[in-house]
């Protein structure tokens, strides 16, 4: 198949890149948010190409894969296609709803024609879907390696613009348990969370170089309150790091009780914590749990066996 896909979720994209078809990946000449084009920090297939909107009219495209409401346009605008009507087309939803949580309706609830494909059960559950065709494709996850040497007594987060997403992120939850316990902070945009909290080590690294450096802490913390669940715990998780996440989101159905701690009381995280770094033998037997857990439950191939199931059902 040839899918037309943008490049908005460079993780999760990384892992649908991993089938057996060509993907198209539109791109412009700023790389802005409709055309940002192959990415530079992940390792991506020669099967993902770069195609200028100019020349999409000249593309055989066998299905689009959607994931913002404002595509339905620009296919449209650039193509001459329909989504849904003159050419198959799925939408994938990786947020929870930013309104009112549980009474938000889905762009696409109005539409029969287009499946929602939400990447796990939470995310489908608290959106309002309407007529759309909804099914499930839990994530998957490319195996990192068991990294984990837990060398460091300390706890790594991974949070992306920490600042402007405070409340969503739990950056507050996050800073809470910095102000108690070592913390080093991963991601984009995270250097802001020097105005709150003095001091606190912050770093943004390659994918690849922050898996190894992520896996040198002793244990993670996910302080997520509002998302469909957050491939970095995943990611952590397969590494073979043990794992504390808010009982928000996925993450109860996510991290069984042998791979980490689940709750929805912040001290509850910042005690466990405390224990495992006084505890390297409990902490790497639960980062043995985790990424056993991880590797069943978000290995690679479940996740593109599903994606290849449902393609094959929209394009027929």
């Amino acid at each position: 198949m040839r899918i037309l896909v943008w490049h908005v979720h460079g993780s999760w994209l990384t892992a649908f890149l991993g089938g057996p078809d060509t993907y198209l990946l539109p791109v412009v000449p700023d790389r802005g948010r409709d055309g940002v084009g192959r990415a530079d920090g992940w390792d991506w297939p020669a099967s993902a190409v770069e195609v200028t909107p100019d020349r999409l009219r000249e593309e055989e495209i066998d299905v689009v894969l959607l994931q913002r409401p404002h595509e339905l346009e620009l296919l449209e605008r650039w193509t001459g296609l329909r989504a849904g009507v003159d050419v198959p087309a799925v939408y994938v939803e990786h947020n929870t709803p930013a309104g009112p949580a549980v009474a938000t309706r889905h762009p696409l609830a109005d539409r029969s024609d287009i499946p929602v494909v939400h990447v796990t059960a939470f995310n489908a559950l608290v959106w309002d879907n309407g007529a759309a065709p909804v099914t499930v494709i839990d994530h998957g996850i490319p195996d990192p390696g068991p990294r984990y040497t837990g060398e460091l007594a300390r706890v790594g987060a991974v949070v992306n613009e920490p600042v402007r997403r405070w409340r969503v992120a739990g950056t507050d939850v996050l800073l809470d348990v910095a102000r108690r316990l070592p913390t080093t902070v991963f991601g984009m945009k995270t250097a802001g969370l020097a105005e709150h909290l003095p001091g606190l080590p912050t770093q943004d690294l390659p994918q690849d170089a922050m898996h190894t450096e992520l896996a040198r802490h002793r244990a993670y913390l996910h302080p997520y309150r509002w998302t469909s669940l957050g491939l970095s715990l995943l990611e952590a998780m397969t590494l073979g790091m043990p794992v504390l996440a808010l009982a928000t989101t996925a993450a109860p159905e996510a991290v069984p009780a042998e791979a980490g701690v689940v709750s929805s009381r912040p001290a509850d995280l910042a005690a466990a914590a405390a224990r495992w770094l006084a505890d390297p033998d409990e902490a790497r037997e639960r980062g043995r749990a985790a990424r056993a857990h991880a590797l069943q439950t978000y290995g690679l191939d479940r996740f593109l066996a599903d994606w290849q199931r449902t393609l094959k059902e929209v394009v027929r």
